[in-house]
């Protein structure tokens, strides 16, 4: 990793670069703001590590030079221990983290080790974002069209849809197309969240609490401040968190577990779900006043079964990402693989897709994916879906020839006469003559 190390206490600055270095680091340091920016016009760096108190400015003044230039950088802001809330304000600005003098090793590695691990993340998904295909068919042009409706306004939206079907892409995508692009994303599973945790994750805490409480901690609407909190399966937070999640959208106040202060936020939020969210309520599973409150705009994602004039772009799409992921050069699907894609259910939607064809990309041994190379339980399915559709295919068949039969039969027996015929056979005269015509049966 190749660091920017911005401190005017030389001696500090010598440990330190000597530990970085050692870590197998390359590290470059400088003493103050104006040389920073220099140096930052000229080299490209992974990581910033800025001291707060500079003799020509302080370490926002670099954060806010290199995030008009590349948003990307990720860095560590170095304070004493009275400065905490400049270096919180330091984050607002930007800044990855902070850390409080003397320096903890382990803790300055860790951190490092985190804003490295986000800025790659970042990075994948602005990748995925710009070549992400949205499709062709109805129901793709549909969901965009909604997406780049709702996306300027400041709305909160409900985004609906199976699971595998990209529902944190889209409102990734909300995000960037919004007037709030330049702020932060952060996505949380709510599915993961236990209820002791997911008061101090959405709103925070101070220390002491509860046991374990070591620190005072933010919440994630302060960290998404300006920015959008997308909290995906919505469904899964506790009638006590519903509450206390209605109010901070109600009033944009939260108050941290353990705290008398309340905190005003800015945030927008977007939430997803796979369940039936009305049903929820009407079972007492979901208030029904956070559900109206949340429900300014619903997005519903269709399935990829909804959208199977899109499954070819979208199998080209992962081939040429698994290819330089595993550095391949497969070209496509041979035709019978390609009939089993056509025809199967993908009830995992486009994770499943994506999953399945890397697999089979590694698997791989010619320029085409083989049936050899899909999973036996994807085998077995698409094997069981066709047996169904030919069953049941051929039991509207038999019962068509037994309906036939039965009613050419009622009418021999009656010579033909309507009336009678109908009423042995519990219909109208109009649905006798219908059956008739269509079954080819002379009168």
């Amino acid at each position: 990793m190749n660091i920017l190390l911005v401190e005017d206490d030389s001696s500090f600055v010598l440990v330190l670069e000597n530990f970085l270095k050692r870590q197998g680091h390359q590290v470059t340091a400088t003493s103050n703001v104006k040389d920073s920016i220099k140096v930052l016009q000229k080299s490209q760096y992974d990581l910033l590590l800025l001291d707060y108190r500079l003799p020509d400015g302080t370490g926002i003044d670099i954060l806010q030079h290199e995030v008009q230039v590349n948003a990307r950088i990720p860095a560590i802001m170095m304070t004493s221990f009275h400065d905490i809330k400049t270096a919180v304000k330091a984050m607002r600005c930007g800044a990855f983290d902070f850390i409080t003098k003397p320096v903890n090793p382990d803790e300055l590695l860790m951190i490092m080790r985190d804003a490295l691990t986000q800025k790659n993340q970042q990075e994948q998904q602005t990748s995925f974002d710009k070549k992400f295909i949205e499709g062709t068919s109805e129901a793709a042009t549909m969901l965009y069209q909604h997406i780049r409706l709702v996306a300027p306004t400041d709305m909160s939206v409900i985004i609906q849809g199976e699971s595998g079907t990209g529902k944190e892409h889209i409102a990734r995508t909300i995000h960037r197309l919004s007037k709030r692009s330049t702020g932060p994303f952060v996505a949380i599973d709510c599915g993961a969240l236990s209820n002791d945790l997911a008061s101090s994750e959405l709103f925070g805490h101070v220390k002491g609490a509860f046991t374990g409480a070591l620190n005072d901690r933010e919440g994630h609407f302060v960290t998404a401040g300006g920015g959008t909190l997308f909290l995906d399966e919505i469904g899964n937070l506790s009638y006590e968190i519903q509450v206390k999640l209605l109010r901070a959208l109600q009033e944009r106040i939260i108050q941290p577990t353990g705290s008398n202060k309340q905190i005003k936020v800015d945030v927008r939020v977007i939430v997803a779900t796979n369940e039936d969210l009305p049903n929820a309520v009407k079972n007492g599973g979901f208030r029904q006043d956070l559900y109206h409150r949340l429900n300014e705009f619903t997005i519903k994602v269709p399935s990829l079964k909804q959208r199977k004039e899109d499954l070819t772009e979208f199998i080209q799409y992962f081939i040429q990402e698994a290819n330089k992921e595993l550095d391949k050069s497969i070209k496509g699907l041979d035709k019978e693989v390609t009939h089993l894609f056509h025809h199967y259910e993908w009830p995992g939607n486009l994770r499943e897709l994506k999953n399945i064809i890397k697999r089979s990309v590694l698997l791989s041994q010619g320029d085409l994916i083989t049936e050899e190379c899909l999973p036996e339980d994807m085998l077995w399915e698409a094997e069981e879906e066709e047996f169904q559709q030919e069953s049941n295919q051929n039991l509207k068949v038999m019962q068509a020839t037994n309906e036939k039969e039965m009613i050419l039969k009622t009418l021999q027996e009656v010579k033909f006469n309507k009336s009678k015929a109908a009423r042995l056979l519990h219909i109208d005269r109009k649905t006798l003559y219908y059956k008739m015509s269509k079954y080819n049966i002379d009168p």
